[in-house]
């Protein structure tokens, strides 16, 4: 089967170390088993983008040398095809209106119980995805193999807001099936996601791509770097950045190679890349 991986930020904020390590990797992982790199962008959340992070996060990738094949997905284009899998789940009764609010399932544990909740009418109503009783498992190229009670765990999750906003798990299950995504490669902080995406997947009818959920770089603290915690926006010294994240990644590059421009940097670790290296890993550190 032919390859096709793919990077998928969010417009929140600039790329950080931590997410260039994940592009780094996704990048390399597709350039070395001859398959397309593709980029999408996750503007599905108006309220969380920061205007020009779009624009900001392309031309960072442009920089540091990952350059992707085809053109760019953005999610805001995608309303439609979201539109026409929610009605689809409905019509097949994998999916239900619900006016549970966030206080309320709270009340309940955090967990919700399913289409027992449902109701007729879909104004004002968020529409949720019923979930089965049986666990949703995997096996994580990295993290080995996985299993997930949805139905213990949180219960029947929305698909489509109250204020008619498309939730993530769903665009970005949707999305991958779309462009014939086969391999995801990200970080292990959205492992918990995967089981709600392959369930999408599952009651669409649609294959499931393979995983592989890469170790999150954390400060002193143990703390993941993220936009949300503040972290630090790459410096402007592309090849420096580059040196870096192939070192949090495993890689070795010879002393004469380190801040070389990033076309050679790459060039270099494409030959020596094996995602295998990191398999097990959670966490990584941001210096040695």
């Amino acid at each position: 089967m032919a390859y096709h991986g793919r990077f998928a930020p969010t417009p929140s904020g600039p790329l950080h170390l931590g997410s260039l390590l994940t592009a780094v990797a996704s990048y390399l992982e597709a350039r070395a088993r001859h398959g397309t790199w593709r980029v999408r962008v996750d503007d599905i959340d108006p309220p969380r983008e920061v205007t020009g992070a779009a624009d900001t996060i392309l031309r960072q990738l442009d920089q540091h040398g990952l350059h992707w094949d085809g053109h760019v997905r953005y999610q805001s284009t995608r309303h439609d095809a979201y539109a026409t899998a929610v009605e689809r789940l409905l019509r097949d009764g994998h999916a239900f209106y619900c006016t549970l609010s966030r206080r309320e399932l709270a009340q309940r544990g955090g967990v919700h119980p399913g289409p027992s909740l449902a109701v007729p009418d879909p104004d004002g109503s968020a529409v949720r995805l019923a979930v089965p009783s049986a666990p949703v498992t995997f096996t994580d190229r990295l993290q080995g193999a996985q299993s997930f009670a949805l139905h213990e765990q949180e219960g029947a999750f929305v698909i489509r807001r109250r204020d008619g906003l498309y939730a993530y798990q769903l665009a970005c299950a949707l999305d991958d099936a779309d462009d014939g995504i086969t391999d995801v490669v990200r970080g292990i902080d959205l492992i918990d996601s995967t089981p709600c995406q392959l369930h999408v997947l599952d009651c669409l009818g649609r294959a499931r791509p393979r995983y592989g959920h890469l170790p999150v770089l954390v400060d002193a603290d143990g703390q993941k770097l993220s936009k949300s915690a503040g972290a630090a926006a790459l410096g402007p010294h592309a090849p420096a950045n580059l040196t870096q994240a192939l070192h949090r990644l495993g890689l070795a590059p010879p002393a004469d190679l380190a801040g070389a421009p990033c076309p050679e940097q790459l060039a270099w670790a494409l030959p020596h890349w094996s995602l295998d290296r990191l398999a097990g890993q959670r966490t990584c550190p941001v210096m040695a």
